[in-house]
């Protein structure tokens, strides 16, 4: 039998293991090739807006290199490792470590670049595909078309094949330094059971739920009590990330084999099959893989926290929109408006329109804040703030002595906390007028530009209006189409009309949103991918570790059989052992990532609910297949005990 022959035979043989490892393999080369052909695609100019279409893809299409390369060496660990007793073999029959590094490279290239090329031509059929759900959720009107670019396969290529070469010398080092004997117990070595659980274990495993613990509540704390400064703010973030990171790590060191502990002496020593194959199982599996379930867990939190805000703006891009622009079309130029409503009339366009006063006063609102981020927030003693009359609103009525608040944004209302009553004081050279604070409204009366970013505006009686020193005198004129089959005509028209060069542009409540929607969504859209890449690979690692743990256990299958216990029984326990196998890591990437969003979700939009649980939702659904595919393996494995 020569060398050729012997590696294909073991391909054969192997194939079944490495079915997922081919999986992931073909489908992240797709993804990178898919990711690549979009960055050497010309319709990808019209995706492009305030983000560059290609530079956002190119820096995603690295990441995505180091997703997969992580992956690939950690899978190819797992798999040199199974083999050890293999090469071990080929050594006593007279083999050199050469000889066995070139059988190895030659079967795993041969595995390599034929899902290589499955790869790179799946990942040219979808790039259409792929392309068409960009123009999707961006709402870029393209034509999205089938063409292969010789620059992506070339790029592609070089970068898989790098890969290669990296993972080749790793097993090259590997064969290298171990020695025969060590070939044969390197699963074994790998793979030692602690049996007795010693007391700093315990402490480690209580102070890994502390710090975790610690590190949600200052989060939940981060921006409802009194800030500080954006020192402190970073020092309380940096405490955040470290107790998760850490206590994460102690949590699968010490806490799951405590908690696992204290559930077994509570049944005091009447253990059924089904507890032995599964918790026993998971007391000390997930204390030795603490490293690798720590850095799954994190990134998984990272990559839904991120896809969480990032379909968070999508999903509230609407409400942004109106937030920003109240109105349909927002005008500061009272010529402009003119001309804007003699075209509205031509084009037999009927819509409604709502003229405002906006006066820029300088407020003394300090009595009524009780806390806010100090070095970033404004000085309340004297702060501009835009001024209505109550005549501008129809259904407001307010008193010459008091003044009320409206269209404060939810972000600075969380950085800013207002009490219930005060005094708001208006300031003039003249003199300064105080007025009783009634609250607040939730309707948007101005367009954020007269409100600084979204700062509150101020609507007062309309004599104290008329009445005070304003810095600024200014006149908003807001334009509401009446039939909403109207609007896209009506924004036709808008968009003819000739733009000041050296002055604040009207605004298009619908070319907000557009714009808001292009760019949230072609953040989303990569931000969905690599979470989908690290997903699908995270996933397979986890999979391969329980393979890995199949085999190693076999022998003890084979005992329970030989005893008695049926295939069912066992089966039972496996189950209960891929539940927290997989659920806790998910468990936890899913809290984390939740208590990440909700300290400061208000930022990226106006939804919260909806978003985060259909991101989370979807996560788990393909999270479990894994560990579906892995109850599966082991029933393979204990049918075959026998």
């Amino acid at each position: 039998m020569n060398s050729r022959t012997l590696v294909l035979r073991q391909l054969k043989k192997n194939v079944q293991n490495y079915s997922l490892y081919v999986f992931a393999l073909i489908f992240s080369v797709a993804l990178y090739f898919s990711f690549v052909t979009l960055q050497f695609d010309p319709s990808m100019d019209e995706a492009e807006g305030t983000l560059k279409g290609a530079a956002a893809i190119r820096a995603a299409s690295v990441l995505l290199i180091g997703i997969v390369t992580v992956f690939l060496f950690y899978a190819n660990m797992i798999f040199i490792k199974r083999r050890g007793k293999e090469i071990g073999l080929y050594q006593l029959v007279g083999m050199t470590k050469n000889m066995v590094f070139r059988n190895i490279t030659f079967e795993n290239s041969l595995l390599y670049f034929s899902s290589l090329g499955m790869g790179i031509f799946i990942g040219f059929s979808s790039s259409k595909l792929i392309l068409m759900i960009l123009f999707k959720v961006t709402g870029v009107e393209g034509i999205s078309r089938l063409q292969f670019s010789s620059e992506a396969f070339l790029q592609t290529l070089i970068v898989f094949t790098g890969i290669f070469l990296f993972i080749s010398f790793v097993n090259y080092v590997f064969i290298k330094r171990q020695s025969i004997l060590s070939l044969f117990r390197v699963r074994s070595l790998t793979e030692e059971r602690v049996k007795k659980i010693r007391w700093w274990e315990m402490l480690i495993g209580i102070l890994g739920i502390l710090l975790i613990l610690a590190g949600y509540y200052v989060s939940s704390q981060l921006f409802s009590s009194d800030i500080g400064s954006l020192n402190e703010l970073s020092l309380k973030m940096v405490f955040i990330l470290a107790c998760v990171i850490v206590g994460t790590y102690f949590f699968f060191k010490g806490s799951v084999t405590f908690l696992f502990n204290l559930l077994r002496k509570s049944k005091g020593g009447y253990l059924t099959v089904t507890d032995v194959v599964s918790l026993s199982s998971i007391m000390f599996k997930m204390k030795s893989n603490a490293l690798l379930l720590t850095v799954v867990t994190t990134v998984s939190a990272l990559s839904l926290g991120f896809l969480s805000l990032s379909y968070i703006s999508y999903y509230s891009a609407e409400k942004t929109a109106e937030l920003l622009v109240p109105d349909d079309f927002a005008l500061y130029h009272e010529d402009q408006a003119e001309e804007f409503i003699e075209k509205l009339s031509k084009e037999a366009i009927t819509f409604a329109e709502r003229r405002v006063p906006v006066w820029q006063v300088r407020v003394d609102m300090s009595s009524i804040v009780e806390h806010d981020m100090k070095e970033v927030m404004l000085e309340f003693e004297d702060t501009t703030l835009a001024v209505v009359s109550d005549e501008s609103i129809a259904d407001i009525d307010v008193k010459d002595s008091e003044v009320i608040f409206s269209g404060f944004s939810d972000m600075m209302e969380t950085l800013i906390s207002f009490k219930s009553s005060g005094t708001v004081t208006m300031l003039g050279e003249a003199g300064n007028l105080s007025l009783e604070f009634q609250g607040f409204r939730d309707e948007k009366i101005v367009p954020v530009y007269y409100t600084g970013g979204g700062l509150p505006t101020v609507i007062v009686d309309e004599k104290v209006f008329r009445s005070l020193e304003p810095e600024m005198k200014e006149l908003y004129i807001g334009i509401n189409i009446t039939d909403a089959k109207d609007v896209a005509a009506a924004h036709d028209v808008f968009k003819r009309l000739e733009q000041p060069e050296d002055d604040i542009p009207s605004e298009s409540q619908l070319e907000v949103l557009q714009s808001q929607k292009q760019n949230m969504g072609f953040l989303m859209f990569i931000v969905g991918f690599l979470g989908l890449t690290f997903l699908v690979t995270s996933g397979c690692i986890l999979y391969f570790k329980q393979m890995d743990e199949g085999e190693t256990e076999r022998g003890s299958y084979t005992i329970l059989r030989k005893l008695g216990f049926t295939e069912r029984d066992l089966v039972k326990g496996i189950r209960i052992k891929q539940l927290f196998s997989f659920g806790i890591p998910l468990m936890i990437g899913l809290s984390h990532s939740y208590f990440a969003v909700k300290s400061g979700w208000f930022f990226f939009g106006s939804e919260l609910w909806a978003p985060l649980f259909i991101v989370m939702g979807v996560y788990t659904v393909l999270y479990s297949l894994f560990g579906i595919l892995s109850v599966r393996y082991y029933k393979n494995v204990i049918r075959e005990a026998l």
